[in-house]
């Protein structure tokens, strides 16, 4: 009898689980509610960083607050191969409402790459090509036309940019860091690495023209992400110190600075499946696992992707698939709707948690509470495996 209940319980829980992680194809997927009242931590010092002996402290808990937060300060923005980008642009509008064309101004466009004629404006390219440290990995350094090569100087990507499963470049912008120090605009960054500002603003707006093949070579041990593409976002002090360290204090990412993944192949099972996913604390305490969209836009393997995201003024992050993608200098509120209008079987909306926080007058600890739980995927997967193990404890 223990082992029937043991059956029909695990069976149940198995069709649960199927139904609660069903996922559907969308051309849009719309977050609402973004932005909260939190803290995160810079990093305060790099010690030794050639050193086996290498280390990293994290300084004070710095409060931010705001429509899109943490998101709404500077970002670096990443790709991962299989992917090759032919366009790039950055958009930022004085006030912008997914929702009201009333309130919306247009977008005006300050950064721009076009690798057809060769045309880059406000970018810089980099890639983690430089020294590799125990505690730091590989540094950053500029990209040559490749993408994944060191350049001794800036270098403009040229149109032969496939990247390989793993490769990755970033982008920047062209404006420069100060001198590296814990109280100045970039915060603590690496020694020896080519600096720059990400790409800031509340009302902000990317757009991307790509194509993420599938995977030509051979799949090995020695790959982490075999045809598992990517597009995403980085608080920009995350690179700048490190993007992969072996120490978590040196780089502000575990403690929620902030990322947000556009399009992201997120395991080998779906690798025709890009998902987005908000890695802040917003309603979760695990940022590994994120806050995932239950629904994913199709990777074309064969031709073109157009599309990008906007994080509005309204706490509204919106990331959308269109061919009708244009990036001209300014676009208008009608030009979004077109790329963002739907039909409802082809958008997904979802709300992210309301925290309630308050900066301290001191230097006592953070106040946050979740007042409206999130679901995502991947809670609702813990959850029914919460349920699994308790049946068969009972029976």
């Amino acid at each position: 009898m223990v082992r029937l209940f043991d059956i029909l319980g695990a069976l149940l829980v198995a069709e649960l689980m199927g139904l609660a992680n069903a996922k559907q194809s969308y051309q849009v997927v719309e977050f609402g509610n973004v932005g909260f009242s939190g803290t995160y931590k810079n990093v305060k010092k790099i010690s030794n960083e050639d050193k086996d002996s290498c280390t990293c402290n994290l300084g004070d808990e710095i409060w931010f607050s705001g429509e899109n937060a943490p998101l709404n300060e500077g970002v670096s923005v990443h790709f991962r191969g299989p992917l090759s980008l032919s366009k790039f642009a950055f958009y930022t509008s004085p006030s912008f409402d997914i929702n009201d064309s009333s309130s919306s101004q247009s977008w005006n466009r300050t950064a721009y790459y076009d690798a057809s004629n060769k045309t880059a404006n406000n970018v810089t390219f980099l890639t983690n090509a430089g020294d590799n440290s125990s505690c730091l990995g590989k540094a950053l350094t500029y990209a040559d036309s490749t993408g994944t090569g060191k350049a001794s100087d800036a270098t403009i990507l040229g149109s032969d940019n496939l990247l390989k499963s793993d490769e990755e470049f970033s982008i920047f912008s062209e404006v420069k860091c100060p001198k590296s120090g814990y109280n100045k605009a970039c915060g603590v960054y690496r020694s020896g690495i080519p600096a720059y500002h990400g790409f800031d603003g509340e009302t902000k707006m990317f757009l991307f023209e790509f194509t993420m093949p599938t995977a030509s070579e051979k799949n090995s041990s020695s790959i982490e992400y075999y045809d598992m593409p990517a597009i995403w976002l980085l608080n920009d002090h995350i690179p700048r110190t490190s993007q992969y360290p072996t120490n978590p204090n040196c780089s502000c990412w575990n403690t929620g600075c902030g990322e947000f993944d556009i399009f992201e192949v997120m395991n080998g099972t779906e690798r025709n499946n890009l998902y987005s996913t908000f890695h802040t604390f917003q309603g979760i305490e695990y940022l590994g696992y994120g806050i995932q969209a239950d629904g994913y836009i199709p990777r074309d393997t064969e031709g073109t992707m157009k599309g990008g995201v906007l994080f509005d003024s309204k706490g509204n992050t919106v990331v959308f698939m269109s061919n009708d993608t244009t990036f001209d200098t300014e676009v208008d509120y009608n030009t979004i709707q077109k790329l963002t209008s739907v039909s409802k079987n082809e958008k997904y909306d979802t709300n992210l948690a309301t925290i309630s926080a308050t900066a301290p007058t001191s230097t006592s600890k953070s106040g946050a509470a979740i007042l409206i739980p999130q679901l995502s995927g991947t809670f609702q997967a813990l959850l029914m495996s919460a349920i699994l193990s308790t049946i068969n404890f009972i029976f």
